[in-house]
């Protein structure tokens, strides 16, 4: 990819300097790698699975605006010379640029993190605007709010993989876990980031911390993100840091966050992702045409899968602490 980029992406953006390009983090959806341009520094991102529409990216650039306005760190995207936001490679790849920052991982441990987390999340919802459909205009997402149907499962559990045996375990506890998933009141939703894991949301050299990879934007409700995001750094999948989630929780209501958890189905967003994700990669790990990098990371993206799936007792003494 270097090799074969290094002369279009110098084209594409007008880049008269020495480019030298080197890997990044790599998520679900691209590889980012660094690129170096004389003494600019940016982050491109190679797009593994479909590009991001048009209506995506406006609704992407409109509402970094808004955050950033608010108060909330993130990587500025850059257009190419033709003002183009997605780019695509000769060989086909799509590519997107952003400002390069220095990033180091949150310490979910550390003492401010879980209140830091909850004024965040709470700046982005009070900024977002109301909006029940997707970038495009179609119904909200069923990746967020609709579990997979229990056939399936079948062929991937029946694989005889090494982590078939986990899966079906896990499988056996879905209809007491998922009974409430469902759709939100399309009345109640807002422009959400809808991926804020540990990966997404990182310290600048500053300490600040910066919100990256927006390609999930759209419609959810602010509490089914908060429900989520409060599993997503505060359970390993056999312990809940339940103080920490308290704190994170608290921290966003003060700070003026509209989202609140009470009820069962305001885990839908949590389950439906992580089981959609589940499956996904089941499917990419089992699949002979897909390149080797890719079935190498959804074996490790199933095992941590597998792991951090919630309990039901899990979520009932969230929904207790939230409701206190």
């Amino acid at each position: 990819m270097i090799e074969e980029l290094v002369a279009y992406v110098r084209e594409a953006f007008g880049w008269d300097a020495d480019v030298v390009v080197s890997a990044g983090p790599r998520g679900a959806l691209g590889q980012v790698w660094r690129v170096d341009v004389g003494p600019a520094r940016y982050a491109l991102k190679e797009i593994f699975a479909e590009p991001p529409s048009v209506a995506l990216i406006e609704a992407e650039l409109a509402f970094s605006r808004r955050a950033a306005e608010a108060g909330v760190r993130l990587p500025v995207s850059h257009p190419d010379r033709d003002g183009r936001f997605l780019v695509t490679a000769p060989d086909g790849t799509w590519l997107r640029l952003y400002d390069w920052v220095d990033l180091r991982p949150v310490e979910p441990a550390a003492r401010a993190t879980p209140a830091e987390l909850g004024a965040l999340l709470a700046r982005l919802h009070r900024c977002a605007p109301a909006s029940a459909v997707e970038p495009g205009g179609g119904p909200p997402d069923p990746w967020y709010d609709r579990v997979p149907a229990a056939d399936a499962w079948a062929e991937v559990s029946a694989s005889g993989a090494v982590w078939a045996g986990r899966l079906v375990d896990r499988l056996a506890t879905l209809p007491e876990l998922c009974a409430a998933v469902g759709p939100a009141d399309p009345g109640g939703l807002i422009v959400c980031h809808r991926d804020l894991h540990p990966e997404n949301v990182l310290l600048d050299p500053a300490g600040a911390m910066v919100v990256v990879d927006w390609d999930n934007l759209g419609p959810a409700a602010p509490g089914r993100e908060l429900a989520r995001a409060l599993f997503d750094w505060f359970c390993d999948g056999s312990t809940a840091d339940l103080d920490a989630m308290r704190v994170m929780y608290q921290a966003y209501v003060r700070e003026g966050g509209p989202g609140r958890i009470t009820e069962p189905a305001d885990f839908s967003m949590l389950l439906a992702s992580r089981l959609n994700f589940l499956l996904v990669q089941a499917r990419v790990a089992l699949d002979s045409r897909a390149e080797g990098r890719h079935r190498e990371w959804a074996e490790r993206e199933i095992d941590e899968a597998l792991t951090i799936l919630p309990a039901p007792r899990q979520l009932a003494d969230v929904l207790k602490l939230a409701c206190a």
